[in-house]
């Protein structure tokens, strides 16, 4: 599985999203965001695994290096063994099995750096995956924690703005009330005044 396409497809679903109008903000549909992150989180062993593998053959190349070396060597050695009474062709022989132990002995370092460089280019790649995976994550869980906390402001405000009109209503309705109650007992009284002065009469 290439890491690196999935990674695209999630920034590509998240970037694809819809967005909420006059904001930065995008409805990413969760369900599908999660099982991307899943598919991610499950290959990554395998990307490391194979990172180990690599790792290991490293160790079966030079191996296999050092011995075609020694191959090379004891085909040398053996030549100049068969030449033996010629001195000239003997120490040409000579210089050609130490040309031959410079030059496998550089292959064979030049094939571990390669290694190893490749090891530590894919170490380097994951790593910076897994942390553009890690923030990329941590905005968009941040950016949907602001929407929540937006759209919870905005139900608190409508809930106060209802509240404060209802308690508006009851005050007014309370006085209403209040007035209408003294306008009656003031009426009671003057008619209990009216009353007793014709009685007093």
């Amino acid at each position: 599985m290439d890491i690196q396409r999935e990674l695209n497809k999630l920034e590509e679903m998240i970037l694809d999203s819809p967005r909420i109008p006059l904001s930065r903000r995008t409805v990413v549909d969760e369900e599908q965001l999660l099982d991307q992150l899943d598919l991610v989180r499950l290959n990554l062993p395998t990307a490391f695994q194979e990172a180990t593998e690599i790792l290991l053959h490293k160790e079966e190349v030079i191996l296999e290096a050092e011995q075609i070396a020694q191959q090379i060597i004891a085909t040398a050695e053996q030549r100049a063994a068969q030449i033996l009474d010629e001195m000239d062709i003997v120490r040409m022989a000579e210089r050609e099995a130490q040309q031959i132990r410079q030059q496998v002995q550089q292959d064979c370092e030049l094939m571990q750096q390669q290694v190893m460089a490749d090891i530590d280019q894919m170490r380097r790649r994951a790593q910076q995956e897994l942390e553009d995976m890690q923030r990329s994550m941590i905005a968009e869980c941040e950016d949907i924690q602001r929407g929540a906390d937006d759209y919870a402001d905005r139900v608190l405000s409508d809930l106060e703005a209802q509240f404060t009109e209802m308690m508006r209503v009851i005050r007014n309705g309370r006085q209403q009330i209040q007035s209408d109650s003294a306008a009656k007992q003031a009426e009671m009284n003057s008619f209990s005044r009216r009353l007793q002065d014709r009685l007093g009469r």
